[in-house]
């Protein structure tokens, strides 16, 4: 006999939303941060490794969180849905606040290894996005839902502000003398045990009735051959997995790239990263919903897709400073655009009731896609010279919108508009 739903908490989207947030900003704070230990000498905290070295390494560090979580989230996802929400987000925030913590000591002793467990550790606590995503859906109504998923969408970008910014600030010790490359760590792993301890003691289990049977452990591969078999969205797959392998191969090796031409320093690279996300954030509150009343999702992708490779091009070309922002905004307007049309139109061409199974095979291609091109990047900085990585970036981003432009376009204007 089904249960009937459980009352949600009134603290439920506020947990959730700051499960989104924590997760992004420790994301964030470390893309000012490791470019510096593993690539530039003159760093305090530089970890003594040869600098071809250091860029193998940095591709490897980059890319072990995203590969985590690919494996892991289709699983906590599963487990959630066994034993109930909140002891998966509470088990996996401690997880979370653990490898803070172990990053923190790694940085520390100059301990190489202890980086790598770190980061496996928080890819894997870090698929607790998709049970923050099924407690949502299990406590807000349906005609709510938009609205909820929409705070949580906030919640990744404000995030991705947020963590860039306070990384390159809490490490830069011209701000508050005692402030190290180790203190944004500290501070991610204070924020994650806390938001632990908001879901011991406020978050109400959201979970009506716990599911019965065998758990799934290799989903995430099963999403990817999923992903080759839908004739009607293979092509947005595959443009979603090439757009975000080019730009993974962009934003691993940025960082050095500012670094090594420009002298940015960990201020420096976390401000910049933040206003790209800042510009991302104004495209999608205010110019995604003026540009699609006026143009359809397929010429929106298209131009936004070769837009995208050309400002990623002309980041290389760019020899002074202030170059770089002027190509950031319209850069960041055309990510934006992607990234909202792009998603939208995976969703729309699915059925009501393939919604979750093809997000959740959407998510799995874009962890993938994150997860290769780091390791690839490494060793092309290694054999040439650490922006080719951008051209490449560049060449992928330019592959994604040709493709996207010969094969979508019919799927795209047949696609129906299902809410």
């Amino acid at each position: 006999m089904p249960q009937n739903p459980p009352v949600p908490s009134k603290y439920t989207l506020a947990i959730v939303f700051a499960i989104v947030l924590i997760d992004m900003i420790g994301v964030g704070v470390l893309v000012p941060i490791i470019p510096l230990l593993l690539t530039d000498p003159n760093y305090p905290y530089h970890l003594d490794v040869a600098i071809a070295g250091g860029y193998v390494l940095l591709g490897a560090l980059t890319a072990i969180y995203p590969f985590m979580q690919f494996l892991a989230t289709p699983i906590l996802g599963q487990i959630s849905d066994h034993v109930g929400r909140k002891p998966v987000l509470a088990i996996s925030l401690a997880g979370t606040s653990l490898s803070y913590v172990v990053f923190a000591v790694g940085i520390i002793t100059k301990n190489i290894p202890l980086l790598f467990i770190s980061r496996a550790v928080d890819g894997i606590t870090g698929g607790n996005i998709a049970v923050a995503q099924a407690a949502i859906a299990d406590a807000t109504a349906p005609a709510k839902r938009a609205r909820a998923f929409g705070l949580m969408g906030a919640a990744f970008g404000l995030g991705f502000i947020i963590g860039p910014f306070l990384g390159g600030r809490l490490a830069d010790p011209s701000i508050v003398p005692w402030f190290n490359a180790t203190t944004p760590f500290w501070f991610a792993a204070i924020l994650s045990a806390l938001n632990m301890l908001a879901v011991l003691f406020l978050f109400k289990e959201t979970l009506a009735q716990k599911t019965k049977g065998s758990i799934h452990w290799a989903q995430s591969f099963i999403n990817i051959r999923a992903a080759t078999m839908k004739p009607g969205l293979r092509a947005l797959f595959g443009t979603s997995f090439l757009f975000t392998s080019g730009f993974t191969f962009f934003t691993t090796f940025f960082g050095v790239y500012l670094i090594k031409k420009f002298g940015f320093n960990q201020a420096g690279i976390g401000d910049f990263f933040a206003l790209v996300g800042i510009c991302v954030a104004l495209t999608q509150a205010f110019v995604t919903g003026f540009v699609g009343k006026r143009f359809k999702p397929y010429a929106i992708l298209t131009v936004s897709l070769f837009g995208v490779g050309t400002t990623l091009f002309f980041f290389w070309l760019a020899h002074v400073s202030w170059l770089l922002y002027l190509i950031t905004i319209p850069n960041a307007m055309f990510i934006g655009l992607i990234m909202a049309n792009l998603n939208g139109l995976i969703s729309r061409s699915a059925g009501p009731q393939e919604q979750g199974t093809v997000l959740g095979i959407g998510a799995s291609v874009q962890a993938l896609a994150q997860s290769i091109p780091p390791v690839i990047a490494g060793f092309i900085a290694v054999a040439f010279a650490p922006e080719v990585p951008l051209i490449i970036a560049s060449i992928i981003v330019y592959i994604a919108a040709v493709v996207f432009f010969l094969t979508a376009k019919r799927v795209t204007q047949g696609t129906p508009a299902h809410p």
